[in-house]
């Protein structure tokens, strides 16, 4: 039988770019479950706490506030079952984020003309030479 290794707060922090007070707070406020204590009282991560970690960083990364979350993670941990429920979150969650990008594009598309504007008045400036 193979041992799972389990990783130190700090070994998580490096691994993932949270800092170990974020991970402390993610576990106060429920977005991660209870994470197993060594003997020492020491938290010790599971491959699973790392996935779970991982895919919170990706929702916090997308704007998923921090209730949705909590959302999901409770139908997660107490209604396993709730597949339905927690794909709809998803879904909703997504559509949000296709909107985001679309106004993302639109802002850049803006920025992008307005570079090019100032290209061309530098291009036309530097044609205006005066002579002496």
């Amino acid at each position: 039988m193979v041992m799972e290794q389990e990783l130190t707060i700090q070994q998580v922090a490096q691994a993932t770019g949270l800092s170990t007070h974020t991970l402390r707070y993610y576990e106060r406020c429920d977005l991660i479950a209870p994470i197993h204590r060594a003997s020492n009282g020491h938290r010790r991560y599971s491959a699973p706490d790392i996935r779970w970690i991982q895919f919170l960083t990706k929702l916090r990364m997308t704007g998923m506030p921090i209730r949705q979350i909590q959302k999901y993670a409770t139908l997660l941990r107490q209604q396993p079952d709730a597949v339905q429920a927690r794909r709809a979150l998803l879904e909703d969650h997504r559509q949000n984020v296709v909107q985001h990008l679309q106004e993302l594009q639109e802002n850049l598309a803006v920025i992008d003309w307005k570079i090019q504007h100032y290209k061309e008045i530098e291009e036309n400036l530097s044609k205006t030479v005066v002579p002496q």
